[in-house]
Formats: C-alpha cells, structure tokens, sequence
C-alpha cells in the first residue's frame, strides 16, 4: 500500500482525534474492500483487507485510555474484541454475513467519533 505525500503529511500533522477518524476510515474501506475481494473470489486480496482491519482494531484498541472512562473503555474494548473474532470468521469461513457486521459497526464508531468536538481530543484516547 502506497501513501501519497497529501496523506504522509495528514497522519504526520494529525491531532489524536484526526488519527482515531483516519483509522476508523481506513478499517471501513478495508473491510468494504474485504468484501467486494469475497465476491470476486480473490482470497488472497481478502485476507489482506481482513488483515489490515485487524490490524487498526488492536491499535484502536491500545489506544484506549480505559482510567478516563473505565465502563466505556471496557466496552469499546469488548467491541472491538468482538469484530476481531468477526473477521477472523469471515475470513476462515469466507462470508459476507461476518464482513457486513463489522462494516455497520465499524460505520457508526466511525460517525461517533466524528461528531467529537476540538475541545474532546484527548477524552479516551491515549
């Protein structure tokens, strides 16, 4: 996967929050990518997409600052948890049902945190 230097310099200049939204973003596309790998029978390309979104659940997940907020860090790490075991199905199984899951969950984490305000960067992040 190739950065562009417009996205090298967004991550690189990114507040914590940005991160959060760049991350939840990408898991979204990779998912959605996952999927359309299914369809078209590329396992190799959908283990990739499955991969790379496990990948940004475990940093997603040790990003979490769970002493600011103990119930909601506890949850979202159940959450994220959960879509971990999710795609790890979807992949060994090769089905939609676990991939489509994820993507909804994922979409609303994803509209959540972009309804965070400047002045709530640093409320559960790290």
């Amino acid at each position: 996967m190739s950065i562009n230097t417009y996205e090298e310099n967004r991550i690189l200049s990114a507040s914590p929050l940005e991160l959060v939204r760049i991350l939840y973003s990408v898991a979204v596309r990779a998912v959605q990518k996952a999927r359309e790998n299914l369809r078209s029978g590329d396992i190799q390309s959908r283990s990739r997409e499955i991969s790379r979104a496990q990948m940004i659940l475990i940093e997603l997940a040790t990003s979490l600052d769970c002493n600011r907020d103990q119930e909601l860090g506890e949850r979202l790490l159940a959450l994220y948890d959960y879509m971990q075991r999710r795609l790890a199905e979807a992949n060994t199984e090769q089905k939609d049902g676990p991939l489509a899951e994820v993507s909804k969950l994922l979409g609303t984490l994803q509209d959540a945190w972009s309804q965070c305000g400047v002045e709530e960067p640093e409320l559960y992040l790290r």
